[in-house]
């Protein structure tokens, strides 16, 4: 569902262009609102949310897809944890549907969708663990990496039930924006995948920003 936001970039707390291939890793605070602008177009960011005070309670996917009766999120979506609880809302959308069900590259998957040789290729997986290396502040590990969600990414379910990778369904300037319903950990790894057509072969700095609600 398309649906606009009135909120002024200018007038938000904190903004953060995020390169191709990069992550952004912050906590949002409940009753805050952050914006993920794709600034360029079909680009992907795969992103992992957590509560911020218990990070073993995090997105989780099959809550969130059974509670909403529908595969795709888009505005009007509650994304719910591990524990059945609403974490976050989609309060705007001007792409129209976002994944949750495609997960994210990583070198094992590059090796098996594509070729032996695309193993050691950048992933989201590497640029996860990339960032927890580099925060321990966040308290997370290994094993907290887990459902996630592609925001503008286009993966179809097919009459079969199986999943494709199909081009891009977002544009320049299009943008996802998300009300905190508790403390949050938000770790995007803006995509940084070559193989498939989800970034349109080339990969493009994001946008984040915040406001105060």
């Amino acid at each position: 569902m398309i649906k606009h936001s009135e909120r002024q970039p200018e007038l938000s707390l904190h903004r953060q262009v995020v390169g191709a291939g990069d992550y952004y890793f912050d906590v949002i605070r409940a009753g805050q609102v952050f914006r993920i602008l794709d600034l360029e177009g079909n680009q992907a960011a795969d992103t992992l949310f957590y509560n911020a005070a218990d990070p073993s309670e995090h997105y989780s996917f099959t809550d969130t897809i059974r509670e909403q009766g529908n595969l795709y999120l888009t505005a009007g979506s509650v994304l719910r944890s591990n524990e059945g609880r609403p974490m976050l809302e989609m309060l705007a959308d001007t792409c129209g549907r976002h994944d949750t069900l495609g997960g994210a590259c990583a070198s094992e998957s590059n090796t098996v969708r594509y070729d032996l040789e695309k193993r050691c290729m950048h992933s989201c997986r590497d640029s996860w663990m990339l960032a927890i290396a580099e925060h321990p502040e966040f308290g997370l590990g290994k094993t907290d990496i887990t459902h996630n969600i592609n925001f503008f990414m286009n993966v179809p379910v097919t009459a079969a039930g199986g999943l494709t990778f199909e081009d891009g369904i977002s544009a320049a300037g299009k943008y996802v924006e998300l009300k905190a319903l508790m403390d949050v950990i938000v770790l995007i790894s803006n995509c940084p995948q070559l193989n498939n057509p989800c970034n349109g072969y080339n990969p493009t700095p994001i946008e984040v920003m915040t406001w105060e609600k």
